[in-house]
């Protein structure tokens, strides 16, 4: 028989339709590449000698990858903000929509040029930040049929979710002391927290069905949680122990170290274990908080998912949420007690 071409019908080889990938594979694809992207940055950072650059110069490797997270993060923002279906109708000129984008696209590299020159990059993004909301200020005021105060503030917010909190990451990469530790924390913390929360969730939900927050996410719940938290307190021991074996702790070395990058722990109050073990449960409770609120915004944008840019995890912002959370508490807690 002639082979026959109809309109609408996918071809068919051996009886079978062809299928791609299912989004499970494509969720294991992309967390593959995330992690060895993760490890050449990290051994970069590592292996790379410090000088006399915070951080190190091998830093610059995350200073780039959290300033694609601050400006694609500012895209996906305000594309959903912008979405029809989400009912917010707020109005943001096109003006405040490039004042937005510059300033994310701009806190980091001018974060991590001034104190790398200086030491004074946190002064230089608060100063930069100051005058990005005066000019989006004066665009509300100018261009006020364009633009509205509801959005003028989502714009602020915007550089402060996005931007700030990505510089934010970059100061923990540029730390004077314990910048390799913080860093690691900042990346483990949030995926065993994700681990912790499924395994135990999944394994245990039927015994302890209690919903840990139902409007916003039915899926999770109060074990899960639970599970979350000893998953972050575990992959803190587990930096701890990584540091102490590989780079040394107080000066007392397992193995051999690289290029100097050990960890000094100055409080007198935790011992070393203990200070990383306090530091991952905050962090992952912040972890889950940061989780919960980017629901809450996609839930009152009214999207399933920020973005698509990682296939099988959604946007920048769905991979990256609770890691902008975590900043803060590791920032303080390296600044402080560690």
């Amino acid at each position: 028989m002639a082979e026959q071409e109809v309109r609408g019908v996918e071809p068919v080889e051996n009886g079978n339709k062809k299928k791609g990938l299912t989004s499970l594979q494509k969720r294991v694809i992309t967390a593959v590449c995330y992690v060895v992207v993760w490890i050449a940055m990290c051994a970069l950072k590592w292996c790379v000698p410090q000088g006399n650059v915070p951080g190190g110069w091998g830093s610059i490797g995350f200073d780039m990858v959290f300033t694609a997270v601050s400006v694609i993060g500012a895209y996906e923002f305000l594309r959903a903000i912008d979405r029809s279906e989400s009912g917010i109708n707020c109005k943001i000129s096109t003006p405040q929509r490039a004042i937005t984008i510059a300033f994310c696209a701009m806190a980091v590299p001018l974060f991590t040029v001034v104190e790398m020159a200086m030491n004074g990059g946190l002064l230089a993004m608060a100063c930069a930040f100051t005058v990005y909301v005066m000019f989006l200020a004066a665009t509300s005021v100018f261009d006020h049929r364009k633009s509205s105060v509801k959005g003028t503030i989502y714009c602020i917010f915007c550089m402060l979710y996005c931007g700030v909190l990505s510089t934010l990451l970059s100061a923990i990469n540029h730390l004077d002391n314990n910048s390799m530790a913080a860093i690691l924390l900042v990346f483990m913390v949030p995926v065993l927290t994700d681990t912790g929360a499924f395994v135990i969730g999944s394994s245990l939900k039927k015994f302890v069905p209690l919903k840990l927050a139902p409007q916003l996410s039915p899926n999770k719940t109060v074990i899960g949680a639970v599970g979350g938290i000893i998953g972050g307190v575990l992959g803190a021991i587990a930096v701890y122990y990584l540091m102490y074996c590989l780079g040394g702790v107080n000066g007392q070395i397992i193995y051999t170290g690289f290029n100097g990058v050990d960890l000094t722990v100055r409080s007198a109050t935790f011992p070393a274990l203990l200070s990383f073990v306090l530091v991952g449960l905050v962090t992952s409770f912040m972890a889950q908080i940061g989780d919960l609120f980017e629901s809450a915004l996609k839930r009152e944008c009214g999207v399933k998912d920020m973005g698509n840019l990682l296939p099988g995890h959604g946007g920048i912002l769905d991979r990256f949420d609770s890691m902008l959370y975590c900043s803060v508490v590791v920032f303080i807690s390296f600044g402080v007690i560690i």
